[in-house]
């Protein structure tokens, strides 16, 4: 029962798709560029890592990201380069700054419009004049209501 309780453990813990041929001789430069990969979204994946992905196109990725840092690169000079080919959406975690200014606001600015409007709304109901009864109504009801 142990071994199956192992094996399953095992199963459900994250495998890394980084294959051997795709390391760096240099431990230090493998080490950023894996650190680098963990912030790098797959575009086929979606919300998977290219250090988590089997895509070739994060392989592809992560060969350009261990190119890139052998050619010299700094971290941030290695990701402006990613990021100016694939675009933003690349980044697991963007820059709240920019264009993406406009989604982090947007949601709770309409949020609030539709409170306001919904306020103003309530708020600015008055009586219905459908609701008064004519006496001929009163007086039907007053007669329904004693029998």
């Amino acid at each position: 029962m142990r071994g199956w309780l192992v094996a399953l453990l095992v199963l459900a813990a994250p495998v890394w798709a980084v294959e051997p041929s795709e390391m760096l001789e240099d431990p230090a430069l493998e080490q950023r560029a894996r650190e680098l990969s963990k912030g790098l979204r797959c575009p086929v994946c979606r919300n998977e890592s290219i250090d988590e992905s089997n895509a070739e196109l994060a392989a592809d990725l992560r060969l350009l990201v261990r190119e890139r840092l052998e050619a010299g690169d700094s971290d941030e000079e290695t990701l402006d380069f990613i990021v100016g080919r694939y675009g933003e959406y690349v980044l697991l975690r963007p820059d709240v700054g920019g264009s993406a200014m406009i989604l982090w606001i947007a949601g709770p600015l309409a949020l609030l419009a539709a409170l306001g409007i919904g306020w103003r709304v309530v708020r600015h109901r008055g009586p219905s004049e459908e609701a008064a009864l004519t006496p001929e109504e009163e007086a039907r009801l007053h007669d329904l209501l004693k029998e």
